[in-house]
């Protein structure tokens, strides 16, 4: 189990060639005409060609064999509790696996399965600003966990706000998870929680945990949260004429979950594709959680939408990378110069009727992972949750 990040010793050069397709995360290009990316320190320095680029000097050469480079995956939406291990299922290692199925990011949407999770507001803040330090310091095998997000109760006042953001709590966790279930009450607090640089996501459908309630349609609008939270239920969804209203009353992103209705992510999906603003779609699973630790929850997801959704399998990619990227203001999610050297190498599972990786997630096959990058840094090879690709990366200088 890995626990601990690999960490650099000193200045690093990646270099990846022989790149088959470049996948870039955003819905505007999501295919790049490249075949090579360097990264230095940690960052994207070059994406072109080989003979356009500085490639000399690499720390590590990895040669891609013509496989898919892909931004590494975010999931937008899980409930960490301390280091690797979840007591909702009592497993250890579930974000390892997680790494192992392409994600490189996971947003907490709150750590509501703490055992004895306070309640009060000297708890719940204190928990909050322990949990933000916690997975700032451990990244297990590497994986970036954005955690510290308060579950807010009726008590709290806006100097609570005040002194989390001063603290470095940057998240609020699900809005309704808690006391807070009117939306005055909750619209109140999703203001000052913005004004000090809070993002928020509200719990969307019928109750999922005790002291969660139905969030519906009326809630969810007046409260006004940055990201609609799973508004195709977690698990039990809105009837469809609330999901609509929803799309159609407010700009905030459309967040759609793997431990929630189907039927309805593709129902969201479809109303987002008639509006033009498929950019507010956001993917996450929602783990871990009653249904259990999804490893591939986000390559499912992926996988589902492009096939039952009728959407190009590099546009689905993009619900996974740059749309997350962009309205969670990471610097991740995209493959452009200055950005985190985040990727997860992929390729067609092998045997699949796909022509290719984009043909095979279209006909609603997972890709096999092949490599997970972070920070410039290889932190996996071929995955051991995925099926086998057809063709592998490898380390071919250090």
């Amino acid at each position: 189990m890995a626990h601990d990040e690999p960490k650099a010793t000193g200045p690093t050069k990646l270099l990846i060639r022989n790149i088959g397709l470049i996948l870039s995360g955003a819905l505007e290009k999501p295919i790049l005409e490249a075949d090579t990316i360097v990264a230095v320190n940690g960052k994207i320095t070059g994406i072109g060609r080989a003979r356009d680029l500085d490639t000399e000097g690499a720390t590590t050469i990895i040669d891609a064999n013509g496989t898919t480079v892909a931004p590494g995956l975010i999931d937008s939406h899980v409930h960490p509790v301390a280091g690797d291990w979840t007591p909702r299922q009592n497993q250890i290692g579930w974000i390892d696996s997680f790494l192992h199925g392409g994600v490189t990011t996971m947003i907490s949407a709150g750590e509501v399965h703490m055992p004895g999770r306070p309640r009060d507001v000297v708890g719940l803040k204190a928990m909050a600003i322990f949990a933000q330090r916690a997975f700032w310091t451990l990244r297990p095998g590497g994986v970036k966990v954005h955690a510290g997000a308060p579950v807010i109760e009726c008590e709290m006042v806006e100097d609570d706000f005040r002194e989390m953001a001063a603290a470095g709590v940057k998240l609020l966790g699900e809005v309704g998870l808690g006391g807070v279930k009117d939306g005055p009450t909750a619209r109140k607090m999703v203001a000052w929680a913005r004004k000090y640089g809070i993002q928020s996501t509200i719990h969307t459908g019928g109750p999922s945990i005790p002291g969660s309630g139905l969030i519906d349609k009326d809630v969810v609008l007046e409260a006004d949260t940055d990201v609609i939270g799973h508004i195709n239920g977690g698990h039990t969804a809105l009837p469809d004429d609330q999901i609509r209203c929803i799309c159609e009353g407010c700009k905030r992103g459309l967040e759609l979950v793997h431990n929630g209705n189907e039927r309805a992510a593709l129902y969201t999906l479809r109303i987002a594709r008639e509006m033009g603003e498929l950019g507010r779609v956001i993917l996450g699973t929602d783990a871990p959680a009653g249904s259990g630790v999804q490893p591939l929850g986000i390559l499912r997801m992926v996988s589902m939408l492009s096939s039952l959704g009728e959407v190009p399998a590099e546009i689905a990619f993009c619900f996974a990378t740059g749309n997350t990227a962009r309205m969670r203001a990471l610097d991740c999610g995209l493959i452009e110069v200055g950005r985190s050297a985040d990727f997860v190498i992929m390729d067609k599972a092998q045997h699949s009727a796909g022509e290719n990786i984009l043909d095979s997630v279209r006909l609603g096959d997972l890709p096999g992972v092949g490599m997970t990058i972070i920070d410039g840094i290889v932190r996996t090879q071929r995955s051991r949750n995925t099926p086998p690709a057809t063709k592998l990366p490898e380390i071919v200088g250090r």
